[in-house]
């Protein structure tokens, strides 16, 4: 899967943190885009003059230009708006929203290159570099990709976690010339035991099925509607509570184990 070239990055700023879960282990990580557009910078005109157009962004009432700071976003239910806070999105699903979920592995030649749509290089945060090494090099070895969701900017995302160079990518595709370099990431190199390795690969194992499209459902916006609704009513619900730990690198063997006997058991 090596459709991405070097771009020299003019700047590398995460665009979303949570965390990777691959059965029982939790790997903090940041996102960075992993491409950029290549487009001729075109201005909308007015074709009597040739004067530049503009947008402004109005208020229906009164005619008056609305500051970005002042606008809110809401769903028409009947006649009126339910306003909607940053909270009310990341409540729709806490976990979603917090972490990529890897729910099977699949071989990477199983998923055509159109489905593809944008690269987002993965990099670990403090406590999670051991983790996130033992992922990136089981899936190399084995040559699968994770089949994931999460949800970033109010939607929720199916994707695929595999390797360019040495760095986990969420996989999309785009033209050579778009993708950035991934040697500003500082990425780990740590050294991964043999009994790691296979217990990692044992997992993987067990997680692997037959893509189908069909199984992935898009369950975001039904429970953004239920807290709609829930507002619509007057009634604030409790925010879930969800915290991802890091898994420290002394209880990894720990984890992958509990992890194979959760799968086998679910198996059974």
């Amino acid at each position: 899967m090596q459709y991405i070239s070097n771009l020299n990055l003019k700047s590398m700023r995460s665009i979303w943190n949570g965390s990777i879960s691959f059965g029982l282990v939790s790997i903090p990580i940041k996102l960075f885009s992993g491409s950029e557009d290549r487009k001729l910078d075109l201005d909308m005109l007015d074709s009597h003059d040739g004067a530049r157009i503009r947008y402004k962004r109005v208020n229906e009432e009164t005619g008056k230009e609305v500051e970005w700071k002042d606008i809110v976003k809401g769903y028409k239910k009947d006649d009126e708006y339910i306003v909607l806070e940053n909270e009310d999105f990341e409540n729709a699903n806490m976990k979603k929203s917090k972490t990529i979920d890897i729910e099977q592995f699949i071989a990477e030649d199983e998923v055509s290159d159109v489905l593809f749509k944008k690269p987002y290089f993965i990099k670990p945060q403090n406590g999670g570099e051991k983790s996130y090494s033992l992922l990136r090099d089981a899936l190399k070895k084995t040559k699968k990709l994770g089949v994931a969701t999460f949800v970033m900017r109010q939607k929720e995302h199916l994707s695929l976690i595999g390797i360019y160079q040495d760095a986990l990518v969420l996989h999309v595709i785009r033209f050579n010339d778009e993708i950035r370099s991934t040697k500003e990431l500082e990425l780990p190199k740590r050294k991964i035991l043999k009994k790691e390795m296979d217990m990692a690969i044992s997992l993987i194992d067990q997680y692997t099925e037959k893509f189908d499209f069909a199984k992935f459902k898009d369950v975001y916006n039904q429970q953004l509607l239920k807290i709609i609704e829930s507002k619509a009513t007057g009634k604030v619900s409790k925010p879930e509570k969800f915290e991802s730990k890091p898994t420290p690198a002394k209880d990894l063997m720990a984890q992958l184990k509990a992890s194979l006997e959760k799968r086998e058991k679910k198996a059974s």
